[in-house]
């Protein structure tokens, strides 16, 4: 975790203190500091000026001034906007700790911390220079009259739950094969308190799983399908809530090399439906949630080997189905639906899969939000729905209308695996759906899950999007 969260009861003289203020609302200026200082920031709240920096003899101070707003969901962002703002001055400055306190008449102090420590991750595993491409922010320290222990350690859990995901997103195919993915959630079961099983290739080839197979047939590492599993002692939920992550950890398209310039540059990151339930799962048992909840990933390596898959090729599923291959590059809907049928053995209550699935969501909505698809109860889609806006990663739901199953229709096999020119999100979502009997959502965060620009605290490359989102859901579930 790039920055430690905790709570403290005191100031001392030498912290570097932010407050959390409302413009309009300055009672507590002279009680604070001198008249001088009192002045100037009553004079920079009627600027257009976000922050102020008084700096003092010994601990510096900073007043932020944060806006409300009448819908929650935007005022919540721009706060955690703000956190991630500040970043520049406290970068600038060289400042290693901070505390935190608010006299905003609205306590938006979580918020504003999430934005603040989540933009100041990094990714500098591989730099030789890496004690220079450090941040300096180590320290975040809260008021605990204005979070409590338990709020600060659940925070925590999940900024360190987002950061997994997004390290996972951003490692390159040379750490990161099938079977190191596989490790990894091994590492963080271990960690966190969650069962991790996982099948190798022998195990995926006797359970005759054809869709992750017929994907890997060209890769030079083995598959590998995880099985992690959080079930406390007493849960609220009878039947488990599974979720599903494509980990194709990189795709070259297959056979069916990708034809768009610089389009492969970036697919290390579409294992990210895998990374986003892997640190799912880390969220959930860090902070003990108390339901049961069962996370599968299947995982591969895509690529145009001597034994690769080819298009017009017929396979033969996990479920018995046959399907006919029209494109290889539509591979991560083939490893899916092994991992969907797969589910069925749990008699799950809901089951909610998260991949880097189709280009065409990505255009349709762009990275400002997830395009999803759902055969679950609208009350169930509302709730997730709140919660996208919670953490504000929008939903955007798809139709599943039947007429849309008529473009998978095969001449030679019980359905193929491309849909036509259009909706193709949706028909990704067809082809899933042909795999399943429970209640299931679908996210495809192709858009969301990799930036190549940052994005607020949304930093560049791996995003750790969904992770956040699923937890907020399941907590209040």
């Amino acid at each position: 975790m790039n920055t430690n969260i905790s709570v403290t009861k005191s100031i001392k003289p030498t912290d570097t203190l932010i407050l959390l203020a409302d413009r309009k609302k300055l009672n507590w200026a002279s009680e604070v500091l001198n008249a001088e200082g009192a002045g100037y920031v009553k004079k920079a709240a009627k600027k257009d000026i976000n922050s102020v920096f008084i700096p003092r003899q010994k601990g510096n101070l900073i007043v932020q001034f944060l806006n409300s707003n009448q819908d929650e969901a935007i005022c919540r962002e721009d706060v955690r906007l703000a956190g991630n703002d500040l970043l520049t001055t406290i970068n600038h400055y060289k400042i290693e700790s901070v505390v935190i306190s608010n006299v905003h008449p609205d306590n938006m102090l979580r918020d504003f911390v999430e934005g603040l420590a989540l933009g100041n991750y990094q990714f500098i595993k591989y730099f030789k220079d890496k004690s220079e491409k450090q941040k300096c922010l180590k320290s975040i320290k809260v008021m605990e009259e204005d979070l409590s222990k338990a709020q600060v350690k659940e925070l925590k859990n999940i900024v360190s739950a987002t950061f997994h995901a997004r390290d996972l997103v951003n490692e390159p195919l040379s750490f990161l094969t099938a079977p190191e993915l596989a490790n990894q959630a091994r590492i963080f079961g271990k960690k966190y308190g969650f069962k991790v099983t996982v099948f190798g290739k022998k195990k995926i080839e006797k359970l005759k799983m054809g869709g992750i197979l017929a994907v890997n047939r060209g890769s030079n590492d083995p598959p590998t399908f995880s099985i992690l599993e959080w079930k406390p002692t007493k849960v609220k939920n009878k039947k488990p809530i599974v979720l599903v992550g494509k980990g194709i950890v990189y795709d070259t398209g297959g056979v069916s090399l990708k034809p768009t310039a610089n389009s492969m540059d970036f697919m290390k990151s579409d294992m990210g439906g895998a990374a986003t339930v892997i640190g799912s799962m880390v969220a959930i048992a860090a902070n003990k949630l108390p339901l049961h909840v069962i996370a599968l990933v299947p995982s591969t390596d895509n690529r145009p080997g001597q034994d690769a898959y080819v298009p017009g090729d017929v396979i033969e599923m996990f479920s018995g189905d046959t399907v006919e291959v029209l494109n290889t590059d539509a591979e991560g809907r083939l490893v899916l639906a092994d991992a969907l049928h797969y589910a069925k053995r749990y008699k799950p209550e809901l089951v909610v899969d998260f991949a880097t699935l189709t280009g065409a969501a990505a255009r349709a909505i762009g990275p400002e939000g997830i395009s999803y698809m759902s055969t679950a109860e609208n009350s169930i889609c509302e709730k997730m729905e709140k919660s996208g806006f919670n953490v504000y990663e929008r939903l955007v739901r798809f139709p599943l209308w039947r007429e849309y199953r008529n473009q998978l229709k095969s001449n030679i096999a019980d359905i193929k695996n491309l849909g036509g020119p259009s909706a193709g999100m949706i028909t990704a979502g067809k082809f899933l759906e042909h795999f399943i009997d429970f209640p299931w959502l679908h996210f495809d965060i192709a858009g969301s899950a990799y930036l190549k620009v940052a994005d607020g605290y949304r930093t560049k490359e791996g995003t750790g999007v969904g992770v956040r989102l699923v937890y907020d859901f399941l907590k209040n579930y």
